[in-house]
């Protein structure tokens, strides 16, 4: 394989490579590099120390009382207020197997305690995004977050590069294929609701996105002496349409911005933690929107999750759709697919910036 060769979503963009936080965090005393000092950390706004003391609770969406003909209305109703009031909601029984979030747990666990020459051998590659590394670095000056992430586009088939996809632990890419499998298959029959919700069929927004790319993030947050100072993840709003989060161990960290305070999130047992990305509120004109989120760390430690975001394919275009437009004003420019995601590529991650520069006034 060419250095320079655009495969997968290296179509879209690339990152720069910076040291592996885990590594620079296993032989830090003190002194946190200035690259990840945040001075804004400083005039933080929490509101309490959970959802409890906020008063506020995310609401929580029951996935089998969904597609059950006799609580689907009122279950449906819930997801609409959650997607239109909130962007964020936690759904319990899912369906999908305990055994199989068990195995990617573990294969992922296992993979962040390899030797760092061994993660390295699925590092991204110049001008790359997948493999292990971060996201949307442009510059060397550019702050970076406290964390590390290991990446792939899991679908459609046709764009999986499993030549970069670790061999070790040997069961990763097994396990990690049947975990996007499901969480597919789960936003898949979100997003039939969701449409239904925004006024459409059933099927438009699925038929939309059944198709889409996939794209799967393991995120490795390493203890920091000064957890304060840091951000594990910048604040931002996912580029994508649905996205399907697995907190892997207990530990807090999500914090979603929440009347102009950061709420943090407490996932329940067993529960995915789904948003609503910009693409949902472009398509819906900003019915629907996407909430800015960022992850905090501590000093004690290491924090896990896995995310997976489904999105449009290649070829669709990124704008309102008609039905749901009707006679109020346009907000969103539509734009194809391929140029909307080579500026989210081109980006950093910087709040709401990304969807500000689609709307028709910007």
């Amino acid at each position: 394989m060419e250095m320079g060769e655009q495969i997968g979503l290296a179509r879209f963009g690339g990152s720069l490579k910076v040291e592996s936080v885990q590594a620079l965090a296993a032989k830090l005393s003190s002194d946190i590099p200035n690259r990840y000092i945040r001075p804004e950390r400083a005039e933080d706004i929490v509101a309490g120390d959970g959802e409890e003391n906020s008063g506020e609770r995310i609401p929580v969406i029951d996935f089998g009382r969904l597609f059950d003909s006799e609580s689907s209305v009122e279950e449906a109703a819930k997801l609409h207020s959650a997607c239109k009031g909130w962007g964020f909601f936690q759904l319990v029984n899912h369906g999908i197997p305990e055994d199989v979030i068990n195995k990617v747990k573990q294969v992922v666990e296992d993979f962040f305690k390899l030797p760092l020459e061994e993660k390295e051998k699925v590092a991204q590659l110049p001008g790359q995004t997948e493999g292990y590394g971060q996201a949307f670095i442009h510059s060397k000056e550019q702050k970076l977050d406290w964390g590390d992430r290991l990446a792939y586009a899991t679908f459609p088939p046709n764009l999986k590069q499993l030549r970069l996809w670790p061999t070790n632990p040997p069961s990763f890419r097994e396990t990690f294929d049947a975990y996007a499998i499901e969480i597919k298959r789960l936003s898949d029959e979100l997003l039939k609701m969701i449409s239904k919700n925004l006024g459409l069929g059933l099927k438009e927004l699925y038929d939309m996105f059944k198709g889409g790319i996939q794209i799967v993030k393991c995120n490795y947050y390493p203890p920091c002496p000064n957890p304060d100072k840091v951000l594990g993840f910048s604040p931002h709003s996912d580029a994508t349409g649905l996205t399907v989060l697995l907190q892997m161990n207990e530990l807090q960290g999500l914090q979603i911005n929440r009347k102009g305070k950061w709420l943090p999130v407490k996932a329940l047992p067993g529960a995915f933690v789904i948003n609503v990305g910009d693409i949902i509120e472009i398509l819906s004109n900003g019915k629907y929107k996407s909430i800015e989120h960022r992850v905090v760390v501590n000093n004690k430690k290491a924090r896990l999750s896995i995310a997976g975001f489904h999105t449009l394919n290649v070829g669709d275009v990124v704008g309102p759709i008609p039905e749901i437009v009707k006679g109020d004003k346009l907000i969103y420019k539509s734009v194809q697919f391929e140029e909307y995601f080579k500026m989210v590529y081109a980006s950093k991650v910087e709040g709401k910036s990304l969807l500000d520069r689609m709307k028709l006034d910007a």
